[in-house]
């Protein structure tokens, strides 16, 4: 089956045309094949070209693409361009300009301007925060990711040691470098500066520290948030503000203790004339010291307070009878001033019952297998049962809940569960600062998980560690790097209200393709769906235009 064009000449001499649909039909007297006309299209000068448009549409519906494009080979319409290679655009192309919308490009051209450098600094550091973000790898891995995976405007190609050499450019601008990135973004973000919450963790090493150089005086073994004190680490900070945006970030040797961080974190965040701050900061930063330290230059503090740690201000606090006032559901809070003058302590008692009851039900079950296992102690030979009742005493979870009598027998300690009871559901907290509301103090510790959720992001998502530099300069750099994808990841999470792995897998599948042919090279996006589309508008960026970029051959 075909389409014909048959012409019919006029008296006037002219000539005209007409298309019809035909197949030839073996003719048994002629002994040849003849056309038989199916269906006629009309003049071909008044033919609705479209018709003819729509009918080969539906007929290459059930054509695989090799068929429809032989097809076309065979009439000598063979498509012009070349398919050559297909790269992830949308993930790329959403940071990039999310970086610019920023200033950063302008920030870092600026600060490297002086030097004189051949090689794109900036486009080299981007790459890097790109990679971290997208699929982190070594900068060893990101020669084939930049060359053979991604489209990054104005870095078609890289070099591991273009990188380093590119880490170490930028720890040497690192102080200005933060103190102009936040300034960015604090104004086009309209951020809320006026309580900025402060955690560490640690990061640790593949290293065993037998293994490790005596000159090694930032990989330290200390105490390990990540569970694993037998590795090297470093101690990292982050300063957050109350929607989770990371305005900054400190590295600290493997030892640091936390009580020793405030001072310095304190001295940069009043270098950058931040106004009124309220520190936000957990029960391990909540001695004397930091505290007295956290209100110079008029600032303030609300700080987690171990509600067994021994102090007479705590005891107080907690002892004190009152009435707690519900502000939120499963949120009651009760004000307890302790002492008078120069010595008054502010406190806020905060009780939530959801948390209390859940608190129940876990040591209900833990003190019923407490008790299974003193019951199963009685079956136990003398050395056995020895053995037996040491492990539970210093077990972590029951060894506080068991007493021993004078005969060394086991029994559950009824005094010990009491006085956990006190405790469900409530934690303590106290402020220097005195127009906050008891809602609002408690409301603002309660943020501090914004710390522990970039902390998660800059672990998982964004791996972090494990960790293979060996010298000072390029962990800290690696860190920095890690930063500024945290900065870029976390502003997309609080735009889209997503999580930054579904936005990410969702973008990744906006691909660039390249086509070559005689007169040059083309390449195109393939079509932005409504969910990238939504994306890209939460985030205020642009989504790539239909044809990135055409290169006609001179």
């Amino acid at each position: 089956m075909y389409i014909r064009r048959v012409t019919r000449k006029n008296k006037d001499g002219s000539v005209t045309a007409y298309l019809q649909l035909a197949h030839n039909e073996w003719d048994p007297k002629a002994k040849y094949a003849k056309a038989k006309v199916i269906y006629s299209f009309g003049r071909e000068d008044e033919l609705d070209r479209a018709v003819l448009e729509r009918l080969a549409k539906s007929i290459s519906r059930f054509l695989s693409p090799e068929q429809a494009f032989e097809a076309r080979e065979a009439i000598g319409e063979a498509a012009e361009f070349l398919f050559q290679s297909c790269k992830r655009l949308g993930g790329v192309w959403m940071l990039d300009q999310l970086w610019r919308k920023l200033g950063m490009d302008r920030i870092l051209q600026q600060l490297f301007a002086s030097r004189h450098h051949q090689l794109d600094i900036e486009r080299l550091i981007f790459a890097m925060v790109a990679n971290r973000a997208l699929a982190p790898s070594s900068k060893l891995a990101m020669e084939d990711w930049v060359r053979e995976d991604v489209y990054i405007p104005g870095l078609s190609q890289v070099a591991s040691h273009q990188l380093y050499r590119a880490m170490d450019e930028l720890l040497a601008v690192q102080s200005e470098l933060e103190y102009q990135v936040y300034g960015a973004v604090s104004d086009l973000l309209n951020l809320e500066v006026d309580l900025l919450y402060f955690d560490t963790t640690s990061s640790y090493f593949e290293v065993d520290p037998s293994e490790a150089p005596e000159e090694d005086t930032f990989r330290k073994q200390g105490f390990s948030k990540d569970k694993r004190p037998d590795l090297l680490q470093v101690v990292i900070g982050l300063a957050v503000t109350r929607t989770g945006i990371p305005i900054r970030c400190w590295v600290w040797p493997g030892n640091t203790m936390d009580m020793t961080v405030v001072e310095q974190v304190k001295k940069n965040l009043i270098g950058w004339k931040l106004g009124r701050v309220i520190s936000v900061i957990d029960r391990g930063f909540s001695s004397e010291e930091n505290l007295r330290m956290l209100q110079r230059a008029g600032g303030h503090y609300i700080v987690g307070e171990k509600m067994r740690s021994g102090k007479a201000a705590s005891k107080e606090a907690m002892s004190t009878r009152g009435r707690y006032h519900q502000v939120r559901e499963n949120l009651h809070v009760k004000e307890i001033i302790v002492g008078d003058g120069e010595a008054r302590k502010r406190y806020v008692l905060v009780y939530n019952p959801k948390e209390a009851e859940r608190q129940r039900e876990e040591r209900k079950k833990l003190l019923e297998k407490l008790q299974a296992e003193l019951d199963g102690l009685k079956q136990l030979s003398h050395e056995v049962h020895s053995k037996a009742a040491c492990r539970l005493r210093s077990h972590p979870s029951y060894g506080k809940y068991l007493r021993q009598l004078k005969d060394s027998t086991l029994r559950l300690n009824k005094q010990a569960i009491r006085d956990a009871e006190k405790y469900d559901g409530k934690y303590l907290i106290r402020t220097s600062d005195d127009t906050l509301s008891p809602e609002d103090v408690a409301l603002g510790y309660k943020q501090l998980i914004e710390v522990e959720d970039a902390f998660r992001t800059l672990k998982s998502t964004l791996e972090l560690r494990p960790m293979y530099h060996r010298l000072e300069d390029r962990i800290r750099a690696h860190i920095l790097l890690s930063w500024l994808a945290l900065l870029l990841v976390r502003i997309v999470e609080v735009d889209t209200g997503e999580s930054w792995r579904k936005v990410r897998d969702e973008l990744q599948r906006l691909a660039l393709g390249h086509f070559s042919s005689k007169n040059g090279d083309l390449y195109q996006c393939t079509e932005i769906t409504a969910k990238q589309r939504q994306i890209f508008a939460a985030v205020g960026v642009e989504p790539p235009p239909r044809f990135l970029e055409i290169q006609p051959n001179s």
